[in-house]
């Protein structure tokens, strides 16, 4: 065997080191990245099982509002909503109340993603955003903010002015 034999042998042999180091890796990366996904399901679970909580327990408060579950490609969690008629001075007037809080989809970022957006007799009174990696998320952190954001609508709601 010549010593160029040697060195292909050894230079196919390192290749296919280099190979298989690679598949691993991206097995491993797989692997991390469904362990992400999981998580985050996991957290789309619980996140939104405190809204659903929360929103029905508003609605047991403050009555003539109606609850309505969200799923899908907007993210999951509900909503509560709340049509009047108002009329004032001989003039007939529609007055929308609305809080929907919902836990956006698992993305490639991997970012656990929740949103609130409050309406309160026509006027949109906040828009709120909570996100963190999954793997550095705080699941209390989230549901003390589904509980803040909840507390928050029902303070204004009842703040404000008849129209």
């Amino acid at each position: 065997m010549t010593e160029f034999d040697e060195q292909l042998k050894q230079a196919i042999q390192r290749g296919l080191k280099t190979n298989e180091a690679r598949q691993r890796e991206a097995a491993k990366q797989q692997l991390n990245a469904e362990d992400l996904k999981r998580r985050h399901t996991e957290f789309r679970l619980g996140i939104s099982e405190r809204i659903e909580k929360t929103l029905q327990t508003l609605i047991n408060q403050l009555p003539g509002f109606e609850y309505e579950n969200i799923y899908g490609d907007r993210g999951w969690g509900g909503a509560v909503l709340r049509d009047e008629l108002s009329i004032a001075h001989g003039k007939r007037t529609n007055v929308y109340s609305r809080l929907e809080v919902t836990v956006k989809p698992f993305t490639e970022l991997g970012i656990v993603n929740m949103n609130a957006k409050g309406t309160i007799k026509n006027k949109e009174m906040f828009t709120r955003r909570h996100h963190d990696p999954v793997q550095e998320a705080d699941m209390d952190q989230f549901l003390t903010m589904v509980d803040r954001w909840v507390l928050e609508f029902a303070q204004l709601y009842t703040a404000a002015d008849a129209v």
